[in-house]
């Protein structure tokens, strides 16, 4: 009965089940690091961003009593607020780590030297001393309090403005897209030729080309690195962009050639024969007929080359060699914030989304193209 038109057959739903579970999968985290992107620091610290939308209780940072101290009826008094916000509602506090839920709102705890302190709901505290507080270490404040969800665009600001690397993740952004462009463009324009030539056209060599390339499809990136980068000083282009232009156009013309090569085997040979009777040159026939209809492989290997370049740590490390940060490239600036901003985690958060929207939005603008490109040829 499995194979009745109108049944499907359990490895179909299985399939289904499994492509969902894997959007799914991939989903939740991208929506983690969006929604955290607007949260503040204290609720990332506190509460995770599925609790984003909800009042959350959570035990807060320490704060230190501070603030100008006044005499009233012979005793110093500093009063201040423990929080910005009105709506934050103390539920305990204490003004030890080891007891942080020691007192209610309202209590009183006697400190040293005859001192005091209290704390109100809406995080209002007094300190009083029978002796001047000047000079003193003043005590800190363990509290546990209730905040309504909040949001912000200042992660965003001070992300964009952030003075950690030279002209901060804006001047990062466009770094980016000066290495991602030209190093998506330069090795499509060899390896359409190449492809052309390997596919249509005989000459000598031409098997062992083919199988050349294939084997330089295994051939591992770190192995390159080290002599490329020696190559390339001793040239002169080891410390800027046409060093990394070349190396990621190096690295991505075996797969764009072994791509290409097969769509353009793949496509009707009596359109070629044809326009070779009418007198059409290589060229004409490469420029005119084959490259239109590959378009589709074109646009497959220019997503997978430019997300590959686009999300690249390692050859940009290695490639764009500058201690003024100038060059620095996105990838490489979260880097950078996540050794000198280890605990602003809203910060990395911030920039880690901006630094894969644009490979979201490519992919979900070009899948189409990406799709029809992977299945050419496999159906006749």
């Amino acid at each position: 009965m499995s194979n009745i038109a109108g049944h499907r057959s359990g490895a179909v739903w299985a399939v289904h089940l499994s492509v969902v579970f894997l959007v799914l999968l991939w989903s939740f985290p991208t929506v983690g690091l969006f929604v955290s992107s607007f949260r503040t620091a204290d609720q990332i610290i506190s509460s995770g961003w599925w609790s984003s939308l909800s009042t959350q209780e959570s035990q807060r940072p320490p704060v230190r009593i501070a603030g100008d101290e006044f005499e009233e009826g012979g005793a110093f008094v500093i009063e201040g607020t423990l929080f910005e916000l009105d709506e934050v509602k103390v539920s305990s506090w204490g003004t030890s780590s080891r007891r942080p839920t020691e007192f209610e709102p309202g209590a009183t705890a006697e400190l040293e030297d005859g001192a005091s302190l209290s704390v109100q709901v809406d995080g209002s505290y007094r300190l009083s001393s029978p002796v001047t507080l000047e000079g003193q270490r003043l005590p800190r404040v363990f509290t546990t309090a209730s905040s309504p969800p909040e949001f912000t665009t200042e992660n965003y600001t001070n992300m964009l403005s952030s003075s950690g690397t030279a002209g901060g993740m804006g001047k990062a952004f466009l770094n980016t897209f000066t290495v991602t462009i030209p190093a998506t463009i330069i090795p499509i324009l060899f390896a359409a030729f190449a492809a052309y030539a390997l596919a249509w056209m005989e000459f000598p060599g031409r098997l062992i080309l083919i199988a050349a390339v294939v084997a330089l499809l295994v051939v591992p990136l770190q192995l390159a690195l080290i002599p490329l980068l020696k190559f390339h000083n001793a040239i002169g282009i080891g410390k800027g962009y046409m060093g990394v232009w070349l190396a990621h156009t190096g690295f991505g013309l075996p797969l764009a050639i072994y791509l290409l090569r097969n769509y353009m085997a793949g496509l009707p040979g009596d359109i070629i024969e044809n326009a070779r009777v009418d007198g059409a040159t290589e060229f004409q026939i490469f420029t005119k007929i084959v490259l239109p209809l590959s378009f589709p492989a074109l646009a497959s290997f220019a997503i997978f080359q430019f997300l590959w370049t686009w999300n690249d740590l390692l050859v940009a490390r290695v490639f764009l060699i500058d201690s003024s940060g100038q060059t620095t490239v996105m990838t490489n600036f979260v880097v950078e914030l996540l050794g000198t901003r280890g605990g602003n985690w809203e910060i990395l958060a911030t920039a880690a989304f901006v630094s894969i929207s644009v490979p979201l939005a490519v992919f979900f603008f070009m899948q189409k193209y990406l799709i029809r490109g992977l299945l050419a040829g496999s159906v006749k």
